[in-house]
């Protein structure tokens, strides 16, 4: 299988500690195998602040999701059960090197789509900045949602 174009809808929950956030993105996608898992690949908006720049999460399995960031803004996070992971995160405002603590990771993509959810600490420095957690859903273009 060769990538399909996909609908995808991502809704992102932010904690601080003292309050929370929590937005929705529904775009369009490129969704492929690979080796370990699968890549879903999709142009960020205005509205997510990252205008102008790709996001691609990589799964593999229920033990690593890797989000990169190309384009206006760039960053590259790995989300690894059982490890801290020291990556750079780009923001309209600088780049900053966060520590990553997963937190869970669960997937059934499949070759049609399916969900992914992974949940995550960042800190800076060993302070702690928040819990985020990810949930994008995967379905053929083609369908209704």
């Amino acid at each position: 299988m060769t990538g399909k174009d996909v609908s995808i809808k991502l809704v992102s929950r932010q904690n601080d500690g003292n309050s929370k956030e929590e937005s929705e993105l529904i775009s369009t996608g490129l969704y492929e195998p690979t080796e370990t898992g699968y890549r879903i690949s999709y142009e960020e908006s205005e509205a997510t602040g990252f205008e102008g720049s790709i996001t691609t999460l990589e799964t593999d399995g229920c033990r690593k999701v890797t989000m990169t960031r190309t384009g206006a803004v760039e960053s590259n996070l790995v989300v690894e059960m059982g490890t801290k992971q020291h990556c750079v995160y780009g923001t309209p405002y600088g780049d900053f090197m966060v520590g990553i603590t997963a937190k869970s990771i669960r997937s059934d993509l499949d070759e049609n789509g399916g969900l992914l959810f992974f949940h995550y600490v960042i800190d800076v420095n060993s302070s702690y900045i928040g819990d985020f957690e990810i949930t994008i859903e995967v379905k053929a273009a083609n369908v209704v949602a």
